[in-house]
């Protein structure tokens, strides 16, 4: 993915890791647990074990239809893999304020939903 521009660098561990204009990671193999934690510390959030849960559900999705879920697919592989208390919205705006879905990939080291505004 080198044609991604790079906006600016998250700094980690004596590691500068490249981010886009929206702050997702140019190159996916940059993820780590640690990169997850700062994303999510410049969002205010302090990643727990309902997060965890989340991004790796996210990164299954991913790992199996190449492409990061919009809400909808999101809400629906959520309520598959942990329930259905955990796979409703209302349960992912608490711990991804705003726009689970583009959040939650964000810091899940995952590119953009395509149709995602």
């Amino acid at each position: 993915m080198a044609s991604a521009e790079i906006y600016r660098y998250l700094s980690l561990d004596n590691t500068s890791i490249p981010l886009d204009p929206e702050g997702y990671l140019i190159d996916l193999g940059d993820w780590t647990p640690e990169v997850a934690k700062a994303l999510a510390a410049e969002e205010g959030i302090r990643l727990e074990d309902e997060h965890w849960e989340v991004i790796e559900v996210l990164r299954d999705f991913y790992a199996r239809f190449e492409q990061s879920p919009a809400m909808r697919p999101l809400v629906k592989a959520v309520g598959q893999a942990l329930g259905p208390d955990k796979g409703r919205s209302i349960h992912l705006m608490r711990l991804f304020p705003s726009s689970p879905a583009k959040l939650g990939a964000r810091i899940a080291g995952l590119p953009k939903p395509a149709n995602c505004l």
